[in-house]
């Protein structure tokens, strides 16, 4: 039976998104903040946007640069990745202490993550300051990624390349299936949606040997 639940509980319906790691350099300092609050904002030009909250160091950092990276971890970066979320950069060198190794960007000066699955660069194009976030607008200049992760979407048939998703406190996950969508007309011209049996058969088939190889997949990785 469904709940009512508080309202603030409708941001954690919305996470789920990969996490981004955002990079920052200004003048000799460099900084790392886990983002989950990203979204698309156009297709042309390029506008992605990052809120951040105006207490995190990150966010002058990133106001200050004008300039930005996003990197998409995956899943041997999830203990690095709550770190980064769970200590200030204000005070410590948090890239320096993790000991992750990174490099050069094309077009801007924050360094890149190596072992990440996607890199974004991007120049500050707004800020908005909205409640107690501000949402940075990001133009994007240059795009990374490996193609054992992504070729026009995530791929995540290998469990090594597949991104994090952060669901709250300190918990996390990754994408499991990935499911293509059929949509078929009738010879009236109506959109039929309901599979047929053979469809459905094939289906759970697809998805029993598909289980059967995440479970090798497991029992290998231990």
């Amino acid at each position: 039976m469904r709940r009512t639940i508080e309202p603030t509980d409708a941001l954690r319906l919305l996470n789920g998104g990969p996490v981004a790691l955002v990079t920052t350099r200004f003048r000799n300092e460099t900084n790392v903040m886990p983002a989950i609050w990203t979204i698309s904002l156009s297709r042309r030009p390029p506008l992605l946007g990052v809120a951040v909250n105006a207490s995190r160091h990150t966010h002058d950092m990133l106001r200050f640069a004008e300039e930005f990276a996003l990197n998409f971890p995956g899943r041997d970066l999830l203990n690095h990745t709550h770190y980064f979320g769970a200590v200030s950069g204000e005070s410590v060198g948090k890239l320096e202490l993790a000991k992750l190794p990174t490099f050069g960007a094309s077009k801007i000066s924050a360094p890149l993550i190596e072992g990440c699955l996607a890199h974004v660069e991007c120049s500050l194009e707004d800020a908005l300051r909205l409640g107690d976030h501000t949402l940075f607008v990001g133009r994007v200049l240059v795009v990374q990624a490996e193609p054992e992760a992504f070729d026009e979407t995530w791929l995540i048939e290998d469990s090594a390349y597949r991104p994090l998703h952060y669901l709250g406190a300190d918990r996390y996950a990754v994408l499991g299936d990935r499911l293509t969508a059929e949509l078929r007309t009738s010879e009236e011209g109506a959109i039929e949606l309901a599979a047929s049996q053979d469809e459905r058969e094939r289906r759970e088939e697809e998805e029993a040997q598909e289980r059967e190889r995440r479970q090798r997949e497991g029992k290998d990785e231990v």
